[in-house]
């Protein structure tokens, strides 16, 4: 028998699940390498905590790993319920409120290690955290594509942490109650941008469609939809996403460095976004841009994996 400890949270809506103790050995690498280790030789772990019975294809998971950098507070590899994320933006939010919960970080500023470098999360309360994310930039502007069903679509291509295809002129509307039809319509954009090929810098694969529409709130700038890689809907406005949106914003002259963006997810949470130039990366208009969100606890659990259980490995799709 296999216990392994989590604690559950959600940031704007979207959980996150973080394993702090029965995890796997991983070794000493860097956290690349350590992924890659997890998706060759452990992804029955990864599979036993996030599907059913256990768990849902909404979560989010984490394995809360010790950093390579000293000067990192922690390193996290990120996963769902179809594989392995290079980054994770509500994830980082709710990893944050977790240590704190945990009383192994305090509030202000702490370096976060993950498979894509390093950024920095800085706990402005018990709630309330600021990711710096990772250097985001638009790969490429108003690409079209034929969607069966529904024609042309036209979006831009934008690195935040995960390749993202975003997409304003769709047509849909977006509302909650629309849930199932805009995740028909993503999934259909998605699985149509792979068969043409479509893809990110140096062959990325585009797992994360985006779509924006008027916001609801009075003081937000847009609404999103979010489909995840696992076929899922994000709860969250996206902190990756956001990020992508910004690289775009900026690209196109409409966001100033320093100035706010507010990003309504599809269920009325926000996030605030900004950026500052990344004068180091080699990508045109390269931004670093910073989210801001709030995560709650809403559970501990240790979860039980018996030899003689035929679903011990989780249920795959």
């Amino acid at each position: 028998m296999q216990t392994i400890r989590v604690l559950d949270s959600h940031t704007g809506g979207e959980p996150t699940r973080i394993i702090v103790e029965g995890g796997p050995e991983l070794g000493t690498g860097p956290l690349r390498e350590r992924l890659n280790i997890f998706r060759e030789q452990f992804d029955d772990l990864r599979s036993a905590v996030m599907n059913e019975p256990r768990g849902s294809d909404v979560l989010v998971g984490g394995l809360l790993c010790r950093p390579t950098d000293p000067t990192c507070a922690a390193g996290i590899i990120f996963f769902n319920n179809a594989g392995y994320l290079h980054m994770c933006g509500h994830g980082t939010i709710g990893l944050m409120v977790t240590l704190h919960w945990m009383k192994q970080l305090g509030l202000g500023s702490h370096r976060i290690e993950t498979p894509v470098g390093v950024v920095t999360a800085t706990l402005l309360d018990e709630q309330r955290v600021s990711v710096q994310n990772v250097s985001s930039y638009r790969s490429r502007k108003s690409v079209a594509v034929d969607v069966p069903g529904y024609g042309r679509v036209t979006g831009d291509i934008s690195w935040g942490g995960n390749w993202f295809f975003l997409v304003s002129d769709h047509g849909q509307d977006l509302q909650l109650a629309k849930w199932k039809e805009l995740s028909e319509f993503t999934l259909k954009i998605r699985d149509a941008l792979a068969q043409n090929g479509i893809t990110g810098a140096d062959g990325g694969e585009i797992d994360h469609i985006e779509l924006f529409g008027p916001p609801q709130h009075a003081n937000s700038d847009s609404r999103n939809f979010v489909m995840c890689p696992g076929g899922a809907y994000d709860r969250s406005p996206c902190g990756t996403g956001t990020s992508a949106k910004l690289a775009c914003l900026a690209a196109d002259g409409k966001l100033a460095a320093g100035a706010v963006w507010r990003q309504e997810s599809i269920v009325g949470t926000i996030f605030e976004g900004s950026w500052l130039p990344d004068e180091h990366s080699a990508h045109k208009d390269a931004i670093i841009p910073t989210i801001t969100g709030s995560a709650w606890i809403t559970g501990e659990a240790s979860l039980i994996l018996q030899v003689s259980d035929p679903f011990r490995a989780g249920i795959r799709s």
